[in-house]
């Protein structure tokens, strides 16, 4: 049996403690194992090439909405096979320059299954391997729910509608989450027509109320989305398609809908289950994710669980931030306890969304009505988003009142990735107010001064209600 002193599992934000600890010590002797292709999820089947497509999806959106300033422009074709291919061939060479690197790293590579034995004892392929230190970040899967009919319908995940040649000409996704939304945006956008079937009751469930009202009704241009159904069972049609057969889940009505094809997308599922942690005698909890205390470290002593092992967050930049975390208390021995009080994220739809801290019924819960204040401005009520024409796209920030605090900025519009930077920096400053968006310049006209004029406009929760209800019916008609 080798033993080492480190074994990583995952090439994604686990490379970064490893590189760091060889960094530190050359003598270190560690092993990275990966059953996967190098470079970690983001890289290979999420964040990464999905953004290299909806790229495309979005400029076909701008060239529609161009006669909205009197551009009349047609698009003759769309080639959808050389937008997969491009999206693939960036992955791979990206990917192959990543294991060419790992085989040659001052470490020993395995690129096979790993589970555990014991404690801290592992079976990688036919070897067994040991350490004193196991970073554990392997990443999640797509969890498929258990529908009737489904696993032989030859459905579609998020990880292999990447292998895709051909254009479906008609897709039906189920789940209306963050990756239903960008596929949405995607497919629809080469030419798919797509229908979304969401169990919850709100379209986008993890954002605002009045940002999924908005991306709702804009997204609904171009793809019919329905939610508050739940898909009750799936059949093969004879012709090839799918037969997708869903109900109300308030009146019990049932519909059905036929597609070429069928996105599952309905969530993560932990890869625990694959590591065997049971057998380490690593907790997980009643859905399968890692069990970790305030400093990353699972019931087991110097085993780390962090990125989407955890199922708190499941984003590559907060795998990062925990990748740091877990250095300095594995490794440099100077505790840290991991802070997700800002926490960002954004939905790269059409409109883009982009979020950060906490929701206003959270703020709410945790302060009391009379304790926060709401800023609130739609980007047309700049020069900016006047003159390109944007309707219902705005910025909305929550505050503590006494302190002056930012608790959350919840942003629909373009560039609400980059206009909402401008904030999360502030949150992770000592005082965490926006007094430098105050006393700062803002390019005028910019779309930053959304976000400035936002922080200028703040007023009660309950006033804040009154005034969504009553200025600005269009938002939910």
């Amino acid at each position: 049996m080798k033993h080492y002193d480190c074994i990583a599992i995952g090439t994604g934000s686990a490379m970064s403690v490893v590189e760091a600890l060889m960094n530190s010590d050359p003598e270190i002797k560690a092993a990275v194992v990966d059953k996967d292709e190098p470079g970690g999820i983001c890289l290979t089947r999420a964040c990464i090439p999905s953004k290299l497509l909806v790229y495309p999806a979005e400029m076909v959106r701008y060239i529609e909405e161009a006669a909205m300033q009197g551009i009349r422009v047609d698009i003759t074709s769309v080639d959808f096979r050389f937008i997969m291919e491009r999206m693939r061939s960036i992955i791979s060479k990206t990917s192959k320059e990543i294991e060419q690197s790992l085989r040659s790293g001052p470490f020993d590579y395995y690129g096979e299954v790993a589970e555990f034995t014991g404690p801290y004892t592992m079976r990688v392929g036919k070897e067994e391997i040991s350490a004193d230190m196991i970073l554990l970040c392997p990443g999640s899967r797509p969890a498929i729910p258990e529908i009737p009919g489904l696993e032989k319908s030859g459905y579609l995940t998020s990880d292999t509608l990447l292998g895709l040649k051909d254009l479906p000409k008609s897709l039906v996704i189920l789940g209306g989450g963050y990756v239903a939304a960008e596929y949405g945006h995607f497919f629809s956008a080469m030419g798919s027509v797509v229908t979304i079937l969401g169990r919850n009751p709100q379209f986008l469930p993890g954002e605002e109320p009045e940002v999924a009202a908005v991306a709702l009704k804009e997204m609904s241009e171009y793809m019919d989305i329905i939610t508050n159904h739940e898909v009750f069972e799936v059949s093969t049609e004879k012709e090839g398609g799918v037969l997708v057969r869903f109900r109300s889940r308030e009146t019990g009505l049932e519909k059905e809908v036929t597609a070429e094809k069928l996105l599952v997308a309905a969530g993560r599922a932990s890869n625990a289950d694959i590591l065997r942690t049971d057998r380490a005698g690593i907790l997980t909890d009643s859905e399968g994710w890692l069990v970790v205390n305030d400093y990353l470290e699972t019931s087991v002593k110097n085993i780390w669980g962090f990125g989407d092992a955890t199922g708190r967050h499941l984003f590559k930049h907060v795998a990062n931030y925990e990748s740091r975390v877990v250095y300095a208390n594995a490794v440099l021995k100077r505790p840290v306890t991991v802070d997700y009080h800002a926490v960002p994220h954004a939905v790269f739809a059409y409109p883009e969304i982009a979020s950060v801290g906490v929701k206003e019924s959270e703020a709410v819960s945790s302060f009391g009505e009379e304790e926060i204040l709401v800023g609130f401005k739609l980007f047309a009520q700049t020069a900016r988003g006047e003159a390109m024409g944007l309707r219902n796209c705005f910025v909305k920030v929550i505050l503590e009142e006494t302190t002056g605090k930012i608790l959350g900025a919840h942003i629909i519009g373009p560039q609400a990735s980059i206009l909402i930077q401008e904030i999360i920096n502030l949150m992770y400053t000592q005082d965490q107010t926006p007094a430098p968006i105050y006393q700062g310049m803002h390019i005028h006209p910019s779309l930053s001064e959304v976000v400035q004029r936002s922080f200028n406009n703040l007023m009660t929760h309950g006033d804040y209600q009154h005034m969504l209800s009553h200025q600005f019916p269009e938002l939910f008609d």
